[in-house]
């Protein structure tokens, strides 16, 4: 797995966790009924709304108790591929209000695996910009007890074919 990691003071007293992003099928569904509702009506999505695109899904990170520091992303792509991880912000709450497009947190993850490579191999990343995400993240998960991403699918990568989680460092 991809270790795109933050070097971390480490204490005797801490120990890591990984935690495994999941599909949240029944958000995605919505979201997608959404732009198809939308699509048959000929209307277009209110004003800075982000619509769910054709390849992508929504995901859940479930917290722990904080304090959380962020560790590293494990990701593995099972052949060629590009996924992009995009955090949403502490102010969506899904089931009252459509995901707006200032909601989304920047920078967006990037991880993919060219061609040729070993199935199943480590996937590379743009490490700045997942160590940032990776913080941001951990900064949020002391005021939320779930989080939702998209994850945007291309170049052959498919939910199928990716694991990810992300690791962090908390106090035992």
């Amino acid at each position: 797995m991809q270790t795109c990691s933050r070097p971390a003071l480490v204490s005797d007293s801490m120990s890591s966790v990984e935690l495994p992003f999941r599909l949240d099928a029944q958000l995605t569904e919505v979201m997608r009924l959404r732009v198809q509702s939308l699509q048959q009506r000929g209307q277009r999505g209110q004003a800075g709304e982000r619509l769910l695109l054709p390849n992508e899904a929504v995901y859940r990170l479930d917290f722990p108790p904080p304090p959380l520091l962020f560790s590293r992303w494990l990701v593995r792509l099972a052949g060629p591929g590009r996924l992009t991880v995009t955090a949403t912000s502490q102010h969506w709450t899904p089931d009252l209000t459509p995901l707006m497009t200032r909601q989304l947190l920047e920078p967006a993850g990037v991880f993919w695996a060219a061609g040729g490579g070993a199935s199943g191999a480590p996937a590379q990343c743009y490490e700045a910009d997942a160590a940032e995400l990776g913080e941001r993240v951990a900064e949020l998960a002391e005021v939320r007890k779930v989080m939702y991403f998209l994850f945007a699918f291309a170049e052959g990568c498919c939910p199928e074919t990716v694991e990810c989680s992300i690791a962090f460092l908390v106090d035992t």
